[in-house]
């Protein structure tokens, strides 16, 4: 039983990264679809009870907000493997620029985003961390934690 967490401002990549690595094996959490936290709780409830592999497909900014999934998960006997999306603000931006209308977000909100991003750490509970990167036309670089 795994759970995978991805952490990481907005337009970097994660949602893209999912489809190419886990869409065939991982049921998807994601805030954006599900649109409230009440519906996230209930599908990830169900997802740690029916032991269904798992990513949580959300920016995932801090230690704390990272806790409730670590915690829950742990409890339930999953190992918990993050991926933690680099990225600097004005890569982040420009992609954001190039979304469509409907998913095109506030250049405010991602500077925000940004401003509260925590990395992740061991101490945390995660059995593996790493980190990805885009490299060229939506291909990734995933490569080991360093501590």
């Amino acid at each position: 039983m795994n759970l995978v967490i991805f952490m990481g401002i907005q337009a970097t990549g994660k949602s893209t990264f999912f489809q190419q690595r886990f869409a065939e094996t991982h049921v998807r959490i994601n805030l954006d679809m599900l649109k409230t936290r009440h519906r996230e709780n209930l599908i990830f409830s169900a997802c740690l009870e029916a032991k269904a592999l798992t990513v949580v497909d959300n920016t995932n900014l801090t230690r704390e907000f990272r806790a409730r999934y670590l915690t829950a998960a742990r409890g339930a006997g999953y190992s918990v493997h993050g991926y933690f999306f680099r990225s600097r603000i004005e890569e982040a931006l420009a992609r954001n620029a190039l979304r469509g209308e409907g998913t095109r977000l506030p250049d405010l909100a991602l500077r925000g985003a940004a401003g509260q991003l925590e990395l992740p750490s061991y101490s945390e509970g995660f059995d593996e961390l790493s980190y990805v990167s885009m490299v060229g036309d939506g291909t990734f670089l995933v490569e080991a934690w360093r501590k």
